[in-house]
């Protein structure tokens, strides 16, 4: 491992965070700004993060122009299993052949054996899954360690990284600890961030999304008072308590907005204007330079529709499981 690495001269893409942390956006289908990786460049070299099949060699790129060889790699960790996050796991299992592979224990089979994610992200996305995620190659399975409630990842000289459990947006989410800095990746646990407008929005895609388990989540990022927030989508945040705080205000108003919606039997589409009208109306608008390309990439993966069909999904599982808890009360009462 190059130990010196001049950051003025890092290419395009990789931003120096201190302490050996870097941002690498993976472009995720080709567009800047849509997923951010994180290589932390200790003695036991890290990757959080790899984002789509297409980002492997862009964060292997990465990875050397940082002074590593690709055999420097000891860990690649993915927070959770959606393809814009795990997508690429096998592809960089083959470019970085002695990286371990760490993932919740809910997500490690799907890693090994992507067939039924695959699958179902065809369901989902159609036509548009090749071009957005291309295709995900499985992991081998000796070299995936799952960790469960809480887990630890060696980075070298007594650092380390603490995994959490951390559902709400996806029942195989962790986010993770840097002991060193006191930095939180948060993966979707938290939405997603717009450095451009300085925005967090939720991020409540179906089938998974839970609002109890949401707000235990940020429950718990509250009583870890992180230092920074490491966002997946996009990079690094400071104000680590207003945006955790912002962050519940948003989830909250996106769930009221679409109850609201749903009580009257409106459809999808009535509440996904109603959540245009009554919330994202109040965001600030993108500079005129913003790439639309990556904005629209970024709403596809969690925007209004994909957040809303969330919502809606956990809304039917909660009335669906209210109805059977009242049949069996009725019963016990015969």
């Amino acid at each position: 491992m190059n130990s010196d690495v001049d950051t003025n001269e890092l290419p395009a893409g990789i931003v120096p965070l201190g302490n050996e942390i870097y941002a690498i956006d993976a472009m995720l289908a080709g567009y800047p700004g849509v997923v951010s990786s994180y290589l932390i460049r200790t003695e036991r070299p890290c990757i959080i993060e790899v984002g789509t099949s297409g980002s492997a060699p862009v964060l292997k790129d990465a990875v050397i122009a940082l002074g590593l060889a690709p055999e420097d790699l000891a860990t690649i960790v993915v927070t959770h299993i959606h393809l814009d996050h795990a997508g690429g796991t096998g592809d960089m299992a083959a470019l970085f052949p002695n990286a371990e592979i760490v993932v919740h224990e809910r997500g490690a089979r799907h890693l090994a054996d992507p067939s039924r994610l695959m699958a179902s992200a065809k369901m989902v996305w159609g036509d548009r899954l090749e071009t957005l995620f291309g295709h995900m190659r499985p992991t081998e399975a000796p070299r995936i360690r799952s960790v469960a409630e809480t887990g630890r990842i060696d980075l070298g000289t007594g650092r380390e990284l603490v995994s959490h459990y951390a559902p709400g947006h996806a029942k195989h989410h962790m986010s993770l600890v840097d002991t060193l800095t006191g930095d939180l990746y948060v993966g979707d646990a938290l939405g997603v961030y717009n450095p451009l407008t300085e925005d967090v929005r939720p991020a409540t895609p179906p089938p998974d999304f839970d609002l109890d388990a949401c707000l235990r989540t940020l429950r718990l990022f509250g009583d870890i008072a992180p230092q920074r927030l490491m966002f997946s989508h996009f990079g690094a945040v400071d104000a680590a308590a207003e945006t955790i705080d912002a962050a519940e205000v948003e989830l909250r108003l996106w769930v009221e907005t679409v109850r609201e919606a749903h009580s009257t039997d409106g459809d999808l589409d009535h509440a996904v204007a109603m959540v245009k009208e009554k919330v994202i109306s109040r965001y600030r608008p993108l500079p005129p330079d913003a790439s639309q390309e990556t904005t629209a990439v970024l709403d596809l993966l969690s925007g209004a529709e994909a957040n809303v069909g969330g919502i809606m999904h956990w809304l039917d599982r909660l009335a669906q499981e209210q109805a059977e808890a009242q049949r069996l009360r009725e019963e016990q009462e015969r």
